[in-house]
């Protein structure tokens, strides 16, 4: 069995020609690269030609339904029409994938009237699709086809059709779905983000389908862990450093923010601040005489993953949250790690 496979490895002339060890694993993985940003490369020119104008009406299309998209595909097209459906789900658009094979089988069941399918197909000729076009015809269900072949049957059958560009894929046989697959994917990802800027989807929107992890922490507001009331180690303009240090040390921030008699932020003390005044009789000070009097703050509609952002900027480890020059809240960089922002 060993002797065969070599045998057949060495008959093959890719193999033969192939360079050898690590230069030549390298070679081809630059080689697969250079092959599919060449077909992206292709796909974008194409907007500047026959592309743009269907790629606007679908927009336009998914926008105005009141159902959801529908997205399919067979074989290496069903994996990349399930993740342009999660994407689209993910930003605002709802959207879910169903088999086509399955679909023959009940799952038609799941498509309603509102709803548009947008089937994904390189050569646009896949049996499977039979039971789905045809039920997409019978009810006047809005067909969106991306397939390279405009005279499929799919594109053919399609009310708008995404013509890909016909280009190289990558695998030196031009059999394996690589290059086409990342065109795919990437229509896919170009019309999710149209969609998203068409209706304004924001940060907090995206919060909402995105809770859970380090991007569901990243986007939860400042307001919603920040040390408030009580927590707060403020202290009076005018303060002596005796006084500050005591709040500081029972406060736990490593910090004293200080306010002015109305309330408003006069500045802020450091632990920083302690040591480059060490050298003084700290005793004999005030908050006034050491203290940072433009610290940088934030509103408490700040992102968390912003926050993190402004800390790492500035090396420091506190953030005062403020609303109408008056402090409100602080965060510490210890609040964000534990949710999950880094």
């Amino acid at each position: 069995m060993h002797g065969l496979t070599r045998k057949g490895a060495a008959s093959d002339p890719a193999a033969a020609t192939a360079p050898a060890g690590d230069a030549g694993q390298v070679a081809s993985a630059k080689r697969t690269l250079a092959t599919e940003r060449d077909g992206l490369s292709a796909l974008e020119r194409a907007f500047d030609a026959d592309l743009a104008a269907p790629f606007v009406r679908t927009v336009e299309l998914v926008a105005s339904i009141g159902g959801r998209v529908i997205v399919t595909g067979m074989g290496k097209s069903g994996h990349i029409g399930s993740k342009i459906a999660a994407t689209l789900a993910s930003t605002g658009t709802p959207a879910f994938f169903v088999h086509p094979a399955e679909a023959n089988h009940g799952d038609l069941g799941m498509i309603a009237r509102d709803d548009v399918i947008v089937a994904v197909s390189w050569s646009g000729e896949s049996a499977e699709f039979k039971g789905i076009l045809a039920y997409s015809r019978r009810f006047s269900i809005p067909l969106v086809a991306v397939t390279s072949n405009r005279d499929s049957t799919l594109g053919r059958e399609s009310d708008i059709c995404l013509v890909l560009p016909k280009v190289q894929e990558a695998c030196p046989h031009g059999l394996a779905p690589t290059t086409s697959t990342i065109m795919q994917l990437a229509l896919g990802d170009a019309l999710a983000i149209a969609l998203l800027e068409h209706r304004g989807f924001s940060a907090t929107d995206f919060h909402v389908f995105h809770p859970g992890g380090q991007l569901g922490a990243s986007l939860t507001h400042v307001s919603e862990i920040m040390h408030t009331g009580e927590r707060l180690p403020l202290v009076a303009t005018g303060t002596p450093m005796g006084e500050a240090v005591v709040t500081m040390s029972a406060k736990g921030f490593g910090c004293v923010v200080v306010v002015d008699p109305s309330g408003r932020l006069a500045g802020v003390v450091t632990d920083g601040d302690l040591r480059r005044n060490l050298s003084r009789d700290m005793l004999a000070l005030h908050v006034d005489d050491i203290m940072t009097r433009t610290p940088r703050t934030i509103p408490p509609e700040t992102l968390c993953g912003t926050a993190m952002a402004i800390l790492n900027e500035r090396a420091i480890t506190t953030l005062v949250v403020v609303r109408d020059a008056k402090p409100v809240g602080i965060v510490h960089m210890h609040d964000l790690l534990r949710i999950g922002v880094a």
